[in-house]
């Protein structure tokens, strides 16, 4: 019988971010620059087979927004199945995100947070590191260097895994 590979070498990422607060009035929509800061990283991890949660993508990037209800159960269940939370905190930050970087820190979820250049965390999300399997990246836009933090994340890294898990240097 053929040995299926492991679960964790397609993990399920739940990409969070800012969302309402970027609906362009006019278009009803996400402007086109904020939309590609999701897209390429959507298309990234989909090109290495992972499953991608995501609310922009799921409510037609502002065109098919739903309830508040009916958001904040999908997004919590997402947050329960994922592998990996991988979360822009925004600027301003999004209260939304921030709520959903305290489920994944609740439920033990390997979170990867993408600080954008000239953004400060809020103090709660800067300590989250110290509590929980965060990892604070400063993100310049590079989708690959965001799956090899994935990949550490879900433990499919080889060295960066362990490293993780133990602290020791990779």
């Amino acid at each position: 019988m053929p040995q299926s590979e492991p679960e964790s070498a397609h993990p399920t990422v739940f990409l969070g971010g800012p969302f309402k607060g970027l609906i362009d009035p006019v278009t009803g929509r996400l402007r086109e620059a904020d939309r590609a800061r999701y897209t390429s990283l959507i298309d990234a991890f989909e090109e290495r087979g992972w499953r991608v949660l995501s609310a922009h993508r799921t409510e037609d990037w502002g065109a098919g927004l739903v309830s508040d209800r009916e958001c904040t159960r999908r997004d919590w269940e997402w947050m329960r199945e994922c592998s990996v939370f991988v979360a822009f905190p925004g600027r301003p930050a999004s209260p939304g995100t921030h709520v959903e970087l305290g489920w994944a820190s609740a439920l033990g979820r390997p979170t990867v947070v993408l600080v954008e250049p000239d953004t400060e965390c809020a103090a709660l999300v800067a300590g989250l590191p110290g509590i929980a399997p965060v990892r604070l990246l400063e993100h310049t836009g590079d989708p690959a260097e965001v799956c090899r933090a994935v990949t550490e994340a879900a433990g499919t890294g080889a060295a960066g895994s362990d490293a993780a898990r133990t602290g020791a240097p990779a």
